[in-house]
């Protein structure tokens, strides 16, 4: 199985590949326009951009059902990635800027990847790895030419919460948020505070070192010890659990997405809401 990361090394010795598409996914939740902003001040050479909301989630309902970040349809992202000039044929390797800003290179990683295209990795500590290994930055516009991405979806990489709230007996449901936000002691995003009933805690950021780098597959086993069987992710919005999926995969287990995550569930006031430690 090809590792879900890339190194800065890796990716510079092949920016001349003309399979190579390099997709800058940097964001900011509370700054929408600042990752387009960072981009403009200087990317990896040959990196398009993607952004969160415009490009790489659908619409927010008025009713507010499937959360914050919505899955776009395959049909939809298929064609926002032809449009950028990803196709098929080609390998793709998405970064941000981790530690903090490290889910949203994870989250385009699964997304293509529940579109059946297996040809994508994550740059491991993103732009700040890039840099501090002495690469060069590009102010330059990219563009590709328009070509066709075929989807192949893979639906039972996501669950939605009639099935969360329905899941078997001994299926490990893991909250990716902080802590806090776990217990429900704050919630500076969504409208209710708290977790899903049963869920257990194991924030993204403790995936990542201080670097920003994505811990080994031994600590990352360690972090998962003990939980078998099925395992279901979420987070706030389905981003930052991507994260928790992509360490889950370098542990040798894989997981399935709870997409419209926190920010769904409680857009039904009848699901039921926990406070508190596990």
């Amino acid at each position: 199985m090809r590792s879900p990361l890339v190194s800065a090394q890796w990716l510079h010795d092949r920016l001349n590949d003309e399979r190579l598409r390099i997709v800058d996914c940097r964001f900011s939740l509370q700054d929408p326009l600042a990752g387009r902003q960072a981009y403009v001040a200087g990317h990896i050479p040959g990196a398009l951009f993607l952004d969160l909301e415009q490009d790489l989630s659908a619409p927010v309902r008025p009713d507010r059902r499937g959360g914050r970040h919505p899955l776009p349809t395959p049909e939809a992202l298929a064609e926002t990635l032809g449009r950028a000039g990803i196709g098929n044929q080609h390998f793709v390797v998405a970064y941000d800027d981790p530690p903090a800003g490290g889910m949203y290179a994870p989250h385009l990683w699964w997304l293509l990847k529940w579109l059946g295209h297996d040809q994508v990795a994550v740059l491991d500590g993103g732009i700040r790895a890039w840099q501090e290994a002495g690469y060069e930055v590009s102010t330059s516009a990219v563009e590709h030419a328009p070509t066709t991405f075929r989807p192949h979806p893979r639906p039972e990489m996501v669950v939605d919460a009639d099935f969360v709230a329905h899941r078997p007996p001994g299926t490990v449901l893991i909250d990716s948020r902080a802590p806090e936000r776990y217990r429900g002691e704050v919630e500076p995003i969504d409208p209710v505070a708290g977790h899903i009933p049963g869920a257990i805690n194991r924030s993204w950021l403790d995936s990542l070192e201080a670097s920003g780098r994505f811990k080994p597959a031994e600590e990352q086993r360690k972090r998962f010890e003990g939980l078998e069987g099925e395992i279901i992710v979420y987070c706030g919005s389905g981003v930052s659990a991507t994260a928790n999926v992509l360490a889950l995969e370098l542990a040798g287990k894989q997981a399935r997405l709870y997409a419209g995550s926190w920010s769904d569930w409680v857009s039904d006031p009848s699901r039921p809401v926990a406070r508190g430690p596990e």
